[in-house]
């Protein structure tokens, strides 16, 4: 029996809200090992990695959030494996801290660290764009979503979905060639979903321009 998504977008926003408290912490805190006797300012140049990792991994994390926002705010409903679905996203989203620290403390290291660490990286991330595609898959499929949803709307965004799987995939082969880049990649997919998209287009009943 299908359900009221509410309750489903409440706890999502809090479990999203606890990834990026506890990627804060990890991230942002001084190593205990680090010489501090060249003061403040070199401790903080030390631990340049750790912030980068911390800029990119909250840029995605924000990411995920307003997707996940713009994609509830369409279901009407919720059904079990919808349900299951969302868990399993969330589930790839709260282990982005243990990745981004993973990351962070082998930037420095050997480049086959690096390049398994970003592998490890991007794994998440794609896992939980998977599991985007898979939750608005299920919800058209099952009629979750809000009845008045221009079908225009919900194709395109279903065709921004089937983009992020794509863009974490050419992030990942540029792993082999500099995983620093890589990283770097991240960023400016980020800044291709900050841009307009599907969840900005008009309701049913009144013309829709043309997405990509």
């Amino acid at each position: 029996m299908a359900r009221d998504a509410s309750r489903v977008e409440a706890f999502s926003d809090a479990v999203i809200a606890i990834v990026l408290t506890l990627m804060a912490v990890e991230l942002l805190a001084f190593d205990p090992d680090l010489p501090q006797d060249d003061g403040l300012a070199a401790v903080l140049m030390q631990e340049w990695r750790a912030y980068l990792a911390y800029v990119i991994t909250f840029a995605i994390v924000g990411q995920v959030w307003l997707t996940h926002h713009n994609m509830w705010r369409y279901v009407r409903r919720v059904d079990q494996m919808l349900l299951v679905l969302n868990l399993l996203l969330l589930m790839f989203v709260a282990a982005i801290p243990f990745t981004a620290d993973l990351l962070a403390d082998n930037l420095r290291g050997t480049v086959r660290d690096q390049r398994l660490t970003a592998a490890l990286y991007v794994g998440v991330v794609l896992g939980e764009a998977l599991f985007f595609n898979l939750s608005w898959w299920w919800a058209r499929r099952r009629g979750l979503l809000h009845p008045d949803l221009d079908p225009r709307l919900a194709s395109a965004v279903a065709r921004r979905f089937r983009l992020g799987p794509l863009l974490y995939l050419v992030a990942f082969a540029i792993v082999f060639i500099d995983p620093l880049l890589s990283l770097l990649a991240y960023l400016l997919l980020v800044g291709v979903y900050l841009v307009r998209g599907p969840g900005d287009l008009p309701p049913a009943g009144q013309e829709a321009p043309e997405t990509t």
